[in-house]
């Protein structure tokens, strides 16, 4: 969890420093004083484009040279640093303890989670949406799973190009860029069924409260590799006419219920969906705890203004004790059951 956070020309941050502490982390203020914004900092410390997905180019400040840096001290004392250049301002740069180093190794120190106003329509979105909520899960009990799917997905680019492009493409190379396919994309569908599986059996055994109980299954055939080479090598052609590829773990999706009713998520109350996202982001931190003995850090944003009293005081004393949670409303008032065990910024 970081202990110390510092923003340079970070969205509308010209320069801020915090010293957060273990628990409740409460950022309160008007709106636009940059309280979603601290949170995407936070969420930085993890690979990805952030909670808002946003470019690079972007998150650096207005008025400010075109580059960004968000520093953080995670792990007790490991120092953390990323950000963009002026010169290159689409191109992240990761600096552990001083070196250089990938955004896929972040996880190794630093687990971080979020819920946003916008994740509250997930189980409505495409696939895709819930894929990518669902690789975040994964990746907290998986640190590898980044590095698998960045090269799945850059093998697989690359075999598209090749499929559509104007020459005839080397059969040698589209097998060995399956063959890359192959061995990403079974790594990834067996890290994603996993949790998965972890999840939904820990969601199943926790007693009905006020957090709607979601069931949770992977949606797509199963990756054999034997089977996945094979689908890839006979359907190039088909492939290169669809212009994407048409099999693989990129087309997997999360499916979700609710178990007291045994109905789709998606047809659930806006109300019962956001308690349903609410429960399997606290079982899953719960989780990711004790497998790997340190707690992720929660980032959720105004939530407490969608809860009622009686939600809003049960999501604090499940949280209690847990690691560390950041929180943003624009009243103090919000947040008055947490108690003084909290680190208090108003922006």
């Amino acid at each position: 969890m970081p202990s110390r956070l510092i923003l340079t020309d970070f969205r509308n941050h010209a320069a801020l420093a915090l010293s957060p502490g273990p628990g409740f982390v409460v950022l309160t203020g008007e709106n636009g004083a940059g309280k979603t914004n601290v949170l995407e900092a936070v969420s930085l410390l993890a690979p990805g484009r952030g909670l808002r997905r946003a470019g690079l180019a972007a998150m650096a400040r207005q008025g400010g040279d075109g580059g960004f840096g968000v520093a953080a001290t995670v792990a007790g004392d490991v120092e953390v640093a990323t950000g963009a250049l002026a010169s290159a301002p689409e191109r992240r740069l990761v600096r552990v303890q001083g070196a250089t180093a990938s955004a896929n190794t972040l996880p190794e120190w630093v687990t971080v989670l979020w819920l946003t106003p916008a994740t509250d329509r997930l189980f409505v979105e495409p696939a895709g949406e819930r894929r990518r909520f669902l690789d975040r899960l994964t990746l907290a009990l998986a640190p590898s799973h980044a590095m698998h799917a960045t090269r799945y997905e850059a093998a697989m680019r690359e075999r598209n190009r090749l499929l559509t492009g104007e020459r005839h493409a080397d059969p040698d190379w589209l097998g060995a860029l399956e063959a890359r396919m192959v061995e990403h994309g079974t790594a990834l569908d067996a890290a994603r069924a996993d949790t998965v599986t972890l999840l939904a059996d820990r969601l199943a055994a926790v007693p009905a409260g006020p957090f709607a109980r979601a069931g949770l299954a992977l949606v797509g055939e199963a990756i054999e590799p034997e089977a996945f080479a094979a689908a890839l090598a006979l359907g190039r052609r088909r492939d290169a006419a669809a212009g994407r590829t048409l099999v693989g773990p990129h087309r997997a999706d999360l499916a979700v219920t609710h178990l007291d009713k045994d109905q789709a998520a998606a047809l659930a109350s806006t109300g019962e969906q956001k308690a349903l996202l609410l429960g399997i982001v606290l079982a899953h931190a719960e989780l990711v705890a004790d497998r790997t003995g340190r707690a992720p850090v929660l980032l959720l944003d105004e939530v407490a203004a969608h809860l009622d009293p009686t939600r809003r005081a049960a999501l604090f004393d499940r949280l209690a004790g847990r690691g560390q949670t950041w929180m943003t409303g624009t009243e103090p008032a919000l947040f008055d059951a947490i108690g003084t065990d909290a680190t208090r910024i108003d922006l």
